[in-house]
């Protein structure tokens, strides 16, 4: 089966594929010898145009991911889409969109372990079970003037307690709810990019379609 990896700035996504993408209208194909992310990045970053989608058609998607990796400086981090005895999945509001709990991990620290600690301290409660991985999501951003790729791994979660929510609010979290499976539209109403692929791996967009993950 043919890889895919997406690596995400802001609102626009490339696409890394060993296939052309379905809807490859919607797409602007880049070439992978030439391709330079950093380079890209200054590109994008003062062009005034609506284009969200590009695309690299790859012999070995894997191996090109990683070499753009290695191109910049990577941030770890890591997270949980956590589900409840009622089937309800957790969300935070932070920076004016809806997310889910996640952060950066610490010195040492496994992404698993790192991801338990972030969803208990964004949301004050405490996680009963973390299990398989989701996937990882590749976020592009500057930091001090550096180019940096945030690596984050997804993990599910499930809650058994019926504690009252906590948001971290010195991380900037103003809000952490509940959202039944039902209402997801909800939260694709206004979150990031990387958060749909999570929902979408994750089977809750089944009813919802989002061709262009497909």
């Amino acid at each position: 089966m043919a890889q895919k990896y997406r690596i995400y700035i802001n609102q626009k996504v490339i696409l890394l594929t060993e296939s052309a993408p379905k809807l490859a209208e919607m797409y602007e194909q880049l070439e992978q010898q030439s391709f330079d992310l950093k380079s890209f990045y200054l590109k994008i970053a003062a062009a005034n145009n609506n284009q969200l989608y590009y695309y690299i058609l790859c012999d070995d998607a894997k191996a090109f991911l990683k070499k753009i990796i290695k191109s910049v400086t990577l941030i770890e981090a890591a997270g949980g889409l956590v589900k409840n005895s009622k089937g309800d999945f957790l969300f935070i509001y932070r920076n004016d969109k809806w997310d889910i709990p996640k952060g950066k991990l610490e010195k040492g620290e496994k992404p698993k372990e790192g991801a338990v600690r972030e969803v208990e301290e964004e949301c004050g409660i405490k996680i009963d079970e973390c299990g398989k991985k989701i996937i990882n999501t590749y976020h592009v951003y500057t930091s001090k003037g550096e180019l940096v790729v945030k690596k984050t791994y997804w993990y599910k979660m499930k809650y058994k307690g019926k504690g009252k929510l906590k948001p971290q609010l010195e991380e900037g979290i103003t809000d952490v709810q509940w959202f039944d499976k039902n209402h997801i539209a909800t939260v694709l109403d206004n979150t990031f990019p990387s958060i749909v692929d999570v929902l979408w791996k994750r089977d809750l967009l089944k009813d919802i379609p989002v061709p262009l993950l497909a």
